[in-house]
């Protein structure tokens, strides 16, 4: 009798070992992570026709008759696909949707973010499952951090547009390190709510809105760094505006990197959002100035990556492509004139600052002089002198400051919106101008359906060849 209850008692301990050990060992096996560290870099709204105009721009001289690129260093990664974009919903997606898909590997519907069709579930995403495993999680962009994007990675709710309640998400995140623009509805719609910044700041986070304090953060810090300088929105500055100190999305994600790096690891999602933003504007200029920025910050993922070559995966991509740019315009012919462009000195957001400074009525004489400071655009001169611009164009500009002057009492029908969409109409007129005469053309002031590329280099980077759908980039980061 002794016996069996001995055998029983011995049977009896290793079941209650194997109920309390187990468990562990099986949650350290879901948790368990198939890349130390992941960059996750997005173009919002780069596609093909954006990279390769940055490429163009930084690479031959067409005054001596060269037509040669530049490879952008992510272009040269070993690995590249093909990226489907569309939603459950739609054949032209929105950067939640979009973004949603890359974050949880579902497709969902427009203008929601991380959750199923009836919006009864949350996806959890894979910052989450990072930080869950004990990795450090970053969430960078250029925009405002509870834009569609960024959100995408830490907020789960059914519109987009749900500013305050995803700002409270990123509080109770508990992600290490968030850099990048503002906050939009800080104190909420009705401007009563407490303050974002005073909430994060509850969960534990520094907030840093200088460069000095942000050149002092220490390792282990859990932060939210704010852009010192802002332009439109919250955001920070387009690459073309930015002055010399200006904080970049380079400056952040080097940071970033000195910030989360651990035994561990980490995954960091970096945002070049106003490469959207000034597609949406048709402004050529600041997208491909930004799409060089977004390159600069790759470069810093890539000096790390040298370092950890076995460890670290990093991807280059976009949610969606924005505007339909084509490199060709039918007015030119087979013709580029892209020193027009390069005379450009500021987007389209600084042209609006200008012209709004001039007060409710603005006169040709005061645009003209807007014109000539910051482009390269003459009003008089030699015919074949490429920068001139023809009776067409200038009648072009007039109608628009007509526009302009008219306000509210000036019908928006579908010409209008044609022409000049929900942008002054002056500043949008500027920069289709300078588009065109490069020999450059939009064909919406929206989002497109245009499969968009992904670049891949490190570990598993073999994954991302082919075409496949968004989605399927968080299956591939996780080796499903």
């Amino acid at each position: 009798m002794n016996k069996v209850f001995k055998k029983f008692s011995l049977v009896l301990t290793i079941f209650m070992i194997l109920a309390f050990v187990a468990p562990t060992s099986f949650a350290k096996e879901e948790t368990s992570l198939p890349v130390k560290y992941i960059f996750l870099f997005i173009g919002d709204g780069m596609g093909y026709a954006q990279i390769n105009l940055a490429q163009i721009m930084d690479g031959g001289n067409e005054k001596k008759g060269e037509t040669a690129i530049r490879e952008l260093n992510f272009s040269k990664f070993p690995y590249t696909g093909i990226v489907n974009t569309h939603d459950h919903t739609s054949l032209i997606p929105d950067s939640a949707s979009t973004a949603s898909a890359m974050s949880t590997g579902n497709k969902i519907y427009s203008g929601v973010i991380c959750k199923d069709t009836d919006l009864m579930k949350s996806f959890r995403t894979i910052a989450d499952m990072y930080h869950d495993a004990g990795a450090k999680v970053g969430i960078l962009s250029t925009v405002t951090l509870n834009h569609a994007t960024p959100a995408a990675f830490y907020a789960s709710v059914d519109s987009r547009k749900e500013y305050y309640k995803i700002g409270e998400q990123m509080a109770d995140s508990g992600f290490d390190y968030f850099a990048g623009g503002t906050l939009l509805d800080r104190k909420g719609k009705d401007g009563k709510s407490k303050d974002l910044y005073e909430i994060l700041k509850s969960k534990g986070y520094k907030i840093t809105e200088t460069k000095k304090d942000f050149e002092n953060i220490k390792k282990g810090e859990k932060v939210y760094a704010v852009s010192e300088r802002i332009q439109d929105d919250g955001a920070m500055p387009y690459t073309v505006d930015q002055k010399k100190g200006d904080m970049t999305l380079a400056d952040m994600v080097k940071k970033g990197i000195e910030v989360m790096d651990n035994d561990k690891g980490f995954f960091m999602m970096a945002e070049g959002g106003k490469v959207d933003w000034a597609c949406h504007a048709n402004d050529a200029r600041a997208a491909y100035g930004d799409v060089l920025g977004l390159e600069a910050a790759v470069a810093e993922a890539y000096k790390f990556y040298e370092k950890h070559p076995e460890e670290t995966l990093i991807l280059v991509t976009a949610d969606h492509e924005t505007g339909g740019m084509s490199l060709g315009y039918y007015l030119t012919n087979y013709d580029t004139h892209l020193d027009i462009l390069r005379s450009q000195k500021i987007s389209q957001v600084e042209f609006d600052n200008k012209i709004k400074a001039l007060g409710e009525k603005v006169t040709f004489e005061q645009v003209k002089k807007i014109i000539t400071q910051n482009t390269g655009l003459k009003f008089e001169g030699e015919k074949d002198d490429i920068f001139v611009l023809n009776e067409r164009e200038i009648n072009m500009i007039k109608n628009s400051i007509k526009s302009y002057n008219d306000g509210d009492k000036v019908e928006k029908d579908d010409e209008y919106t044609l022409k000049y969409g929900g942008y002054n109409p002056i500043s949008i007129t500027i920069t289709k101008l300078i588009a065109n005469k490069s020999g450059l053309n939009y064909s919406t002031n929206a989002h497109t359906a245009i499969q968009v590329p992904v670049y891949a280099i490190g570990k598993n980077a073999n994954l991302f060849t082919g075409t496949f759908h968004d989605s399927k980039i968080y299956n591939k980061m996780l080796n499903k």
